[in-house]
């Protein structure tokens, strides 16, 4: 049975047993507590918590999930995989164990020609929690298990929890026996190798309270029972089809028989080999669906799991094939058409999902070599002072520069016979980290629960926007949070987030900025509106402060917006739409939205594309934009369905929710997209629109800037200005300014070159001098020079090995120049190699020096440099070197 026939069994089976099919959720999740989707039960889980009330009592669904945790194990193992699909069905106070056990067994050993998976109740066993009596008794009285075929199992195996203090609950598993030749017999308490866990039945019905592991205490009774189960849809198929292992299914296996394919290998003909397959097969599956629900390549959060499992997968493609190619183009294609049947809208993606995959190959072959090189020279210079560890700094600059995930310079450092300093490597990761929260730190939804927001939609309802058609209106005070808890009155001073039964407040979103205003109970309080958020769906929440007075629950209030910043902020969101439109005639269809911010009078647009826009192709799309501007399109926007929307060719932002009904935001037939911001009512309002450059944000992805109306006047005024002055200081017409600018730019840089070479020149004139100059010390000819401030690292290096050229070469000499270039200390030693016999090597004198200077270095016996950050201890430094030479007598 094919993989996507097994999906399409499970929903229909449950949508006849009264269950609402739910679609799979976007594996970016919600949840601000996880990354991406690990469980089926994750967009569900707010109903689970009782933080919102669910739609419907019962709900089935196939969830795109991701789990990184044991990226290791992918590949190695039969089970191990980034990407999985999890079925299951949900109650939410609906039916308990007495339903939900017996639903399971009748879909798993129904025949097949009844729509069931036909399995043969002789070769399942099932598993329940130690006491859970009441489940070991529905599986032998209701459903007809053996008894001997129900085994008992402690917490660790049978017991289910968040983690965190709230639901828990015992699990009931079945077990697939896959037959004498995989194990021993005695079921899944024997061995899990041969019984193989199909689905997992977990029963919510007690609350937990604080603890670690299982060690924590049940606080007693949910208020309401609820059933999560999960049924693994890749293991289901390994069993269905009869095959050992995930990899050998349908849907992985076609990717995998490609990948053997492209690298001229054969599945099966070497262990080591097979792992590798294995891993390119799962990782390419697992970006395909990434890059469809919006994520990026990025050295953060979600952009970092997508660019390591990329970056994984091609690694092991080069080192299986031998060579450089570029397969994942061919690899993703099967991927998405493997997978199509389960996600129709991969094969819409499918133009978006190759650009992005396509750039991050290409942009990883680049990775590779700059990054090698810089791997190799670090790994050089740690073996060339003795050590056997890769510093954390050179692990971290080759993740932030070059995008090398930790594993990838752990592996490389290892067939090097090398160790990496992860614990250093931790700290700078961990820097990064505490950096970015704290300039995030109570941005967009400050420091409020969650729930607190869940309890005023409840019982308040989504929030009426009339922004569309009003920029001020008369509302109701529905909600006041200070210092993130609910209150009744919020006094001058406060930092407070209002809830309005009705607002013309934007709430960001879309990219577009939210409106600015002022909340005002008449003649009692004012509060001065900074920001809009929807932490929730229909939920508007104005974050800002109390200017004056207060404001009460139940208050009758006047809100108004900031008219003038509104339309600015309108005209930049019409130009994002018009500069779509006009990237994607320049560049073809692939081109998609990858994000953009729309603020007063300026805007920025990302976009996906694997190389830059060439200058001409930047002027023709300003010249194409102002050109719709000039024509003066009617903007128009209405509600449809998203099937009719999409018919009609209006654009959606991949990584977006749309519901049933959307809004669509067309300029007549040049730009149609699904949109819920706010526009100009025609292009001629935004006056003119002035590109202010492109430049990349990310692998496959660019970004243009440009400036509206009054601001790209004023842009456009500041920028001829600039050209007059240029022109009469330069005393040439504004059409020749180029040439003339080049024309003193390639004589300034003749100069500079001729200025280095006599300084280079005057520096290496002091070389024969300093030779004659030499000292003995301890039988060592020993020059220590402090060079003129100014010269330059690759001068102090010119200098040394020409002296050391002029020395003795049968007697030990040990040249050491030093010097203080852009005000910071740097030192290089030369050495002989009768002095190398002597042990005198010039890695370790320069770390000598070094030392004394507050810094570190490295390189060769023969040759090495250093430097450091006190310019005043250059003379030690040099008395270092002096003084580790006498001891080697």
């Amino acid at each position: 049975m094919e993989t996507a026939e097994i999906a399409r069994r499970f929903l229909a089976f449950f949508e006849k047993n009264g269950h609402t099919v739910v679609p799979s959720a976007s594996l970016v999740a919600e949840d601000p507590t996880l990354l991406l989707v690990p469980a089926g039960m994750v967009p569900f889980k707010p109903y689970f918590l009782g933080q919102r009330t669910p739609p419907y009592a019962t709900a089935t669904s196939v969830q795109k999930c991701i789990r990184t945790k044991d990226i290791e194990e992918v590949g190695k193992t039969a089970r191990h995989a980034t990407f999985f699909q999890m079925l299951g069905n949900f109650s939410f106070g609906d039916y308990f164990k007495e339903r939900a056990i017996p639903l399971a067994w009748e879909l798993v050993t129904t025949p097949v020609e009844e729509g069931g998976f036909g399995i043969d109740p002789e070769r399942l066993w099932v598993t329940v929690y130690l006491d859970d009596d009441e489940a070991a008794a529905i599986w032998r009285d209701k459903v007809g298990v053996r008894p001997e075929r129900i085994q008992r199992m402690g917490m660790d195996e049978n017991y289910w929890d968040m983690g965190v203090p709230g639901p828990c609950g015992p699990c009931s598993e079945i077990f697939y026996d896959r037959g004498p030749e995989y194990g021993a017999e005695g079921g899944p308490e024997a061995d899990e190798d041969r019984y193989i866990e199909i689905w997992n039945l977990v029963f919510m019905q007690y609350e937990r309270g604080e603890g670690s592991g299982k060690d924590y205490p049940i606080l007693g009774d949910l208020p309401q029972q609820n059933i999560d189960t999960g049924l693994g849809l890749e293991r289901l198929a390994s069993v269905l089809q009869g095959v050992d292992n995930i990899y050998e299914t349908d849907i992985i296996g076609r990717v995998l028989a490609k990948a053997a394919e492209l690298s001229g290998t054969r599945y099966g003909d070497d262990a080591g080999q097979d792992v590798m397959l294995r891993v390119v097969a799962d990782h390419v599956r697992s970006a395909v669906m990434l890059v469809g629900d919006g994520v990026r390549p990025g050295n953060e959060k979600a952009g970092y799991v997508l660019r390591r499992i990329l970056r994984r997968s091609i690694r092991n493609l080069r080192l299986l094939s031998g060579s450089d190619a570029f397969h994942m183009h061919e690899l993703t294609a099967v991927s998405i058409d493997a997978m199509k049947d389960i996600y129709p809208d991969l094969l819409e993606k499918a133009a978006m999902i190759h650009g992005v995959i396509d750039a991050e190959e290409k942009n990883f072959a680049d990775t590779l070599r700059s990054g090698t090189a810089l791997f190799n020279r670090a790994a050089e210079r740690t073996r060339a002072a003795g050590g056997t560890t890769f510093s954390g700094s050179d692990a971290f600059q080759l993740h932030d520069t070059y995008g090398f995930p930790i594993d990838l310079t752990l592996e490389m450092a290892a067939e090097q016979g090398l160790k990496v300093d992860e614990n250093a490597f931790d700290s700078l990761m961990q820097q990064q980290r505490d950096t970015a929260k704290r300039d995030a730190k109570a941005k967009k939804l400050g420091n409020a629960d969650v729930s607190v927001y869940a309890r005023l939609l409840d019982t308040s309802g989504a929030t009426d926007f009339l922004g569309y058609t009003d920029q001020e209106g008369e509302a109701r005070v529905l909600g006041l949070i200070v210092g993130g808890q609910a209150v009744d009155v919020a006094r001058a001073g406060d930092k407070v987030e209002i809830v309005l039964d009705r607002t013309p407040f934007y709430a960001e979103s879309g990219g577009q900025l939210a409106d600015q205003g002022t909340i005002s109970v008449d003649g009692r309080g004012t509060a001065d509106v900074e920001d809009v958020q929807k932490p929730l769906p229909g939920l508007f929440v104005h974050r800002g402060t109390v200017r004056s007075g207060e404001l009460v629950v139940d208050d009758p209030v006047h809100a108004a917006i900031d008219g003038g910043r509104r339309a600015s902020v309108s005209r930049s969101h019409s130009a994002t739409h018009l500069i779509h439109s006009a990237l994607r005639n320049a560049l073809g269809p692939s081109t998609g939205q990858a994000g953009s911010e729309n603020q007063p009078g300026r805007l920025r647009f990302d976009f996906t594309a694997d190389r830059p826009l060439r200058p001409e192709e930047l002027a023709e799309v300003e010249e194409e934009v102002n050109t719709v501007l000039a024509d003066d399109i009617q903007v128009r926007d209405f509600q449809t369905s998203l099937d009719e929307a999409l018919k009609m060719g209006a654009l959606a932002m991949f990584g977006e929710k749309y519901g049933d009904r959307v809004r669509v935001v067309e300029m007549s037939d040049y730009s149609r997209e699904l949109c819920g911001g706010t526009h100009v009512p025609a292009t001629g309002r935004l006056g003119v629109v002035k590109v202010l450059g492109e430049s990349s944000v990310g692998s496959g992805v660019r970004r243009v800037e440009a400036a509206v109306g009054i601001d790209a006047f004023r842009r456009l005024s500041k920028e001829s200005m600039l050209v007059g002055q240029l022109s009469e200081q330069l005393k040439a017409p504004r059409e020749e300014l180029p040439e003339r600018i080049d024309s003193l730019v390639s004589r300034m840089r003749a100069a500079e070159k001729e200025i280095e070479r006599l300084r280079a020149a005057q520096v290496l004139q002091a070389a024969a001098g300093l030779a004659d100059g030499a000292r003995e010390r301890a039988g060592v000819l020993l020059v220590a020079h402090r060079a003129e401030d100014g010269a330059t690292g690759d001068d102090l290096r010119k200098l040394a090995l020409d002296v050391r050229g002029r020395l003795d070469g049968d007697r030990p000499a040990v040249v050491a120049v030093a010097g203080v270039p852009k005000d910071r200390p740097v030192v290089v030693v030369a050495a002989n190699k009768a002095a190398q016999k002597r042990g005198l090597k010039a890695g370790d004198l320069v770390g000598v020096a070094a030392r004394e200077l507050g810094g570190g270095g490295g390189g060769k016996p023969d040759v090495a440099q250093g430097g450091g950050t006190d310019p005043a201890a250059v003379d030690r430094a040099l008395g270092a070197i002096e003084a580790r030479v006498g001891e080697s007598a």
